[in-house]
């Protein structure tokens, strides 16, 4: 074996055990979602980047502050103080979508073992630490705030889709943390691992439109909204801004880490 191949599979196995959260000196390159390199691999010489992924990165990212900006703009030129708990779920629920943006985006060029393994770290930062508290705190508030007017729960789309993507959510961290904590033993470790984690990258996907389009019944078409603010605004925000995202993620998607056959 050449010194080169050596220390790339040494460098390779290092990077892999930061993954396990746990910090558990067992983890190996086989509990991971996504594969060793090779000996002889050249993979660390090839481009991570395809033609298109950096404009489409930042055009995610302009929609993303386009629409939280114009969703805390909104809500803090409207008196926020007289909205009681209400003010703070547009705020929390746009800005955990803006981190779920950035949490896929940082995700999903990675091709090398060292980036892998440090994308990894941002996006469960990122989810866990962020967008997460976000969703859930922003939920809360606003079901408190049902609660103390005596308003029914769930009795519109926005409030039915936001339900289907709060449970969905759930879910979600599930599949995405017990495929690689602890060696990814909650779901048998090794390949059954990696498949589970092919499903939590499947499953983000179709999740991410749902959280879009529930914001976009939010914003574009809610009571309070509408007579809050200008139909150009909320068009820009609730309409083009999420369409905008949702094209630039799907632009950057590689099919090939999505093979369940």
């Amino acid at each position: 074996m050449s010194k080169r191949t050596s220390s790339e599979l040494a460098e390779s196995e290092e990077q892999y055990q930061l993954l396990d959260a746990s910090g558990h000196p067992g983890t190996s390159v086989d509990h991971l979602p996504f594969p060793a390199p090779v000996m002889g691999s050249d993979s660390a010489d090839k481009s991570e980047e395809r033609r298109g992924d950096k404009p489409f990165e930042y055009g995610a990212l302009a929609s993303m502050l386009v629409f939280v900006c114009i969703t805390w703009f909104i809500v803090f030129t409207n008196d926020p103080t007289s909205l009681e708990w209400f003010a703070v779920h547009p705020v929390l629920q746009s800005l955990g979508i803006g981190c779920f943006t950035y949490g896929i985006l940082t995700l999903q060029p990675t091709a090398h073992p060292k980036t892998k393994a440090a994308g990894l770290r941002r996006h469960q930062r990122t989810m866990l630490v962020a967008g997460v508290p976000c969703i859930a705190l922003g939920t809360l508030a606003i079901e408190i705030q049902k609660f103390n007017r005596g308003h029914g729960h769930f009795a519109t789309w926005h409030g039915i889709f936001g339900l289907v993507s709060v449970v969905w959510l759930v879910g979600q961290v599930i599949l995405g943390g017990g495929s690689v904590w602890f060696g990814g033993t909650a779901f048998g470790g090794g390949m059954k691992a990696k498949m589970i984690w092919k499903y939590h990258r499947l499953s983000g996907y179709v999740l991410f439109p749902l959280l879009l389009i529930t914001a976009h019944l939010g914003g574009a078409w809610s009571t309070w909204v509408t007579s809050h603010s200008h139909l150009a605004m909320r068009f820009v925000a609730y309409t083009v801004a999420p369409i905008a995202a949702l094209v630039a993620i799907y632009a950057r998607v590689r099919t090939s880490k999505m093979k369940f056959f």
